[in-house]
């Protein structure tokens, strides 16, 4: 057992579990889903029955059927001693956990490899003579590669030299290693809710206490809050997406670009910027900036190619002041020795061509927003799909709060999503799906009309108390 989990915090995880009769299979589910986003890690001590019970207000039986359920599709195990644990991935039922032939794999919102990225690794992989003759890895970068992307930059309008940035395996270990050195336990961290899944694990790894801003599709950020939150709490960090924010596809104005900035040098916080996503667009023109007037040391960019170019391709990079980058490289080799340098050496060479890239990208993203959006619109016309102008997924807003309930029915059809309440920091969004339209166009509509046929079973299923409540809301 490696750590455990108390009715009161399962309790908030699992938000309103309440999606269908009998109550312990909604229960049950709702526990499954936490395993299966791995909020809830294998190994894990869930609490007695009685506990839960009493944090659910519910009967101890419902809470030992729903216990029981769970066991007999290997998500749990009973242990003497230690009450019901978690068990890993891999015990549990396959179908319900990995992709398989035919299944619509929609938890993983990344964009096919780039077509020429083949030829690309062809031409490195010709003078490989020349790279393994050297070490094979580097912590800080080759100097080719963050001239290259202080390059990106200066195209930006954003001044960098070589000597402010670090390339790292990707943007999640640059995230991991940013939280490691910024972050004492205990330390206050703003960050947007809903936001990046592993971003939030990063942070609450190293010990932060997050303080959460809501951003909606509609209204963007919200600004009052986020003042409120920079005053009250005096955060050491604050970790943002301003560039077609995942989940919700939304990009900062410059009015509150500038707010974030005047909010944070007044708290003495450091804006962390996950860029990943900024370069996505598919009609908003060319990125604003932003942040650039800030004081040395306020703002942290981070930023990969695993989006625009492949997932496969573990190449990121941190773009800090100088001294910040400094001990970033103190720190590193207690997380990983550096990055290798064949992969540096293509996305080098992917920088010479970013330009096709980016028109690539767009086109395939328009492609696949443009016919997700219809086939929703068309099959799903209660749900309200927003209008994404770039990015990799749409945050829906659904007509019941049943997300939950609707990512286990439909994951038994052969489509795999993740929940609202996955990019929830503080609970909720039970309300809200996401969908990617990184998927190829056929398996987009077919997944459609997967969801539409689960979405009836669903809410056919609920208690008739939730969905008369929302609907009498809208």
């Amino acid at each position: 057992m490696d750590s455990r989990i108390s009715a009161r915090a399962l309790a908030v995880a699992i938000g309103g579990w309440r999606t269908r009769e009998p109550a312990y299979e909604a229960l049950a589910d709702s526990i499954r889903l936490l395993c299966l986003d791995n909020r809830l890690a294998p190994r894990t001590a869930l609490p007695a029955e009685r506990e839960l019970a009493n944090a659910l207000q519910l009967s101890r039986s419902t809470v030992a059927a729903a216990y029981r359920s769970l066991r007999e599709t290997a998500h749990i195990a009973s242990v003497r001693g230690s009450g019901s644990v978690t068990l890993p991935l891999q015990r549990r039922d396959p179908g319900r956990t990995v992709a398989t032939e035919g299944t619509i794999d929609l938890q993983q919102a990344s964009p096919p490899a780039w077509p020429g990225l083949a030829g690309i690794i062809s031409e490195i992989a010709a003078g490989a003579a020349a790279l393994v003759s050297r070490v094979g890895y580097d912590v800080l970068g080759s100097l080719e590669l963050r001239e290259a992307i202080a390059a990106h930059y200066e195209r930006r309008g954003i001044p960098t030299s070589p000597a402010e940035v670090l390339v790292t395996t990707g943007a999640q270990s640059a995230i991991h290693l940013v939280a490691s050195v910024l972050l004492g336990r205990g330390d206050r961290v703003v960050i947007e809710t809903p936001t990046y899944p592993h971003a939030v694990d990063a942070l609450r790894r190293s010990g932060a206490r997050l303080v959460g801003v809501p951003v909606t599709t509609d209204a963007g950020w919200d600004l009052d809050r986020a003042e409120q939150a920079f005053a009250r709490t005096m955060p050491v960090m604050a970790y943002l997406m301003p560039d077609f924010q995942n989940p919700t596809g939304r990009s900062m104005e410059p009015g509150e670009r500038n707010a974030f900035l005047v909010a944070a040098e007044r708290a003495g916080s450091v804006l962390v910027l996950d860029e990943t996503t900024a370069d996505l667009d598919i009609d908003r023109g060319p990125a604003p900036a932003g942040f650039v007037g800030a004081a040395p040391g306020g703002v942290v960019r981070i930023g990969s190619l695993g989006k625009t170019v492949w997932g496969g391709l573990r190449v990121g990079w941190i773009r800090a002041e100088g001294d910040l980058v400094r001990r970033f490289v103190a720190a590193r080799p207690a997380h990983d020795l550096g990055t290798p340098e064949f992969e540096q050496a293509v996305a080098a060479a992917l920088f010479d061509d970013f330009a096709a890239i980016s028109a690539q990208r767009s086109a395939l993203l328009r492609h696949g927003r443009d016919t997700l959006t219809a086939a929703l619109r068309r099959q799903l016309p209660s749900w309200r799909v927003p209008h994404a102008r770039g990015g990799v997924s749409l945050w829906i807003e659904l007509d019941a709060p049943l997300s939950s309930g609707l990512v286990m029915d439909v994951r038994s059809r052969g489509v795999l999503l993740s929940a609202g309440p996955r990019f929830s920091v503080d609970g909720g969004h039970d309300r809200h799906l996401r969908v990617p339209f990184t998927a190829p166009p056929d398996d987009a509509v077919r997944a459609v009309a997967l969801l539409a046929e689960s979405w009836e079973r669903v809410k056919a299923g609920a208690p008739v108390s939730i969905v008369d409540r929302f609907e009498s809301v809208v």
